[in-house]
């Protein structure tokens, strides 16, 4: 996120998905302090015992935590971790941008961004100004399924963290105006600018998404939403928007770190008690749909023509999910992968090749992304991708690719556990998907159970489906497109 005020190198737009942030991959706005080699051993050698309860070989990873709800019903999330004098707070919005509504997109991320400029106790800049000053710092990230925003810093510094949310979740409304908001919509403009319209293969993504899934549905377009949208965005809107979607009991917010869970209750009650409870939200669930060949070609300025490949799949935690994940990897999660040989190292045909499965709480896609090297057509690409995929479906991986990709996910999955913050956001993201926070080890679970012949299967069934095919070309250079497959 870019606030009025700051600069910042913004890469282009990803599609994040949770299943991606699950195992460590995260957005560009992710902020973390890697400490020194030798304290980061200590660290994961300590998390090692805490959570296999001693043993490095026991089965059970846990995270304990406590559960309450307030009154207006916040729900509170508590996760005492004293191996640091560090403290977190995870608010989760459950609103994204897959609540917006066609005609009125990139609401969601707006309100990101007008959340700091200042609430009635704390007007702006107060609240980043006040965190400083604690040794503390903040962010926050929209994606389609919610809104986050974070603290971390000394334990001390938890009272004024809770203080701050509760004093924007409850009195800001009452300070925005049109400034602020006309403010933040050129500020978000800009971003939309920066990251999309100007950016070499920034609108690939908006387009991508726009031909998967139909018209109306929640992920058809993109968290940033179009500039016709973001310029209707009256103050009533954004007033009728939080009063909605900003409420205690469309929140969670974790607590993660060295702190005392009683201690937490009483503050959280203390700071939150009185703000009133919202409306119930009713979410009703896309209809089901089936993504028929659809090819797209956009030229840019760029030098090299990219292809993607993108299919409809499965949310997040669906049975078909963690096979997906899998294959994945072995298509193009590492150096010895199989459309990273193919197109890079054996035959070099292209710069890079990535895949990954973009699952999300109502709906998923799985996309294949390959840039070609200079005078290579997307067509050569795109035959190799599906030589490649029919090769998959019609022979299960070998036990070392699928035993590689199960410990490349797991590493990643224990690793990103040594920092409290991740910990939290994904305290968070469990309790939201499952309604179980400490949900760590049946996530684990998931991957280790997928065999070779799950993978082949939805290789089969989700990857030689109906599928968009995107060619980003230089300007004047269309005869590098792939052209529509011809399927038997």
């Amino acid at each position: 996120m870019l606030r009025a005020g700051q600069s910042a190198s913004i890469a282009a737009p990803t599609p994040w998905s949770l299943s991606a942030v699950r195992f460590g991959k995260f957005p560009p706005d992710a902020t973390f302090s890697l400490p020194s080699m030798p304290r980061r051993a200590t660290l994961l050698a300590g998390l090692a015992l805490a959570v296999f309860g001693g043993s490095a070989h026991a089965q059970s990873l846990r995270v304990p935590t406590s559960v309450d709800t307030l009154p207006n019903g916040l729900t509170l999330i508590i996760h005492e971790d004293r191996s640091v004098p560090v403290v977190t707070t995870n608010v989760w919005y459950h609103v994204g941008s897959g609540d917006e509504k066609v005609g009125r997109t990139g609401f969601a991320h707006l309100f990101e961004h007008l959340m700091f400029m200042g609430s009635k106790n704390a007007p702006y800049p107060q609240f980043d100004r006040l965190l400083e000053a604690a040794g503390a710092n903040n962010n926050g990230s929209t994606n389609p399924d919610r809104t986050n925003y974070y603290e971390s810093g000394p334990a001390a510094a938890l009272p004024l963290m809770l203080w701050l949310e509760a004093d924007r979740l409850g009195w800001m409304l009452e300070t925005m105006d049109e400034p602020k908001v006309d403010l933040q919509r050129d500020v978000v403009k800009n971003e939309r600018r920066q990251s999309y319209e100007n950016q070499p293969y920034g609108m690939a993504y908006e387009n991508l998404v726009a031909a998967i899934y139909p018209r109306g549905h929640p992920y058809s377009w993109s968290t940033i939403g179009s500039m016709a949208d973001l310029s209707a965005a009256s103050l009533e809107d954004v007033k009728d928007f939080f009063r909605t979607y900003y409420t205690p009991n469309n929140a969670t917010i974790v607590v993660a770190g060295d702190v005392n869970a009683d201690s937490v209750r009483a503050l959280a009650r203390q700071m939150f008690g009185e703000i009133p409870r919202g409306p119930t939200i009713a979410r009703p669930r896309p209809a089901p749909f089936t993504l028929r060949d659809t090819t797209i070609v956009l030229e840019d300025r760029v030098q090299l023509p990219r292809l993607y490949l993108a299919w409809h799949a499965v949310p997040e935690y669906a049975a078909d999910d963690a096979a997906l994940d899998i294959a994945a990897y072995i298509l193009a999660g590492a150096r010895n992968s199989r459309l990273t040989q193919a197109l890079v190292f054996e035959h070099p045909l292209a710069t890079g090749a990535s895949a990954f499965n973009s699952s999300k709480r109502l709906d998923g896609d799985f996309q294949v992304v390959a840039t070609a090297r200079p005078g290579v057509g997307l067509d050569t690409l795109q035959r190799i991708v599906d030589l490649e995929l029919r090769r998959l479906a019609a022979q299960p991986p070998t036990e070392r690719e699928l035993e590689q990709a199960k410990n490349a996910i797991e590493s990643q999955f224990l690793n990103s556990l040594e920092f409290v913050g991740n910990k939290a956001d994904r305290l968070n993201s469990y309790y939201y998907a499952t309604g179980t926070p400490d949900y760590f080890q049946r996530d684990l679970d998931r991957y280790r159970a997928v065999t070779g012949a799950d993978v082949q299967r939805v290789v089969r069934q989700y990857l030689l489906a109906g599928r968009v095919t995107l060619s980003v070309v230089p300007q004047g250079r269309t005869e590098l497109a792939a052209t529509p497959r011809v399927t038997p």
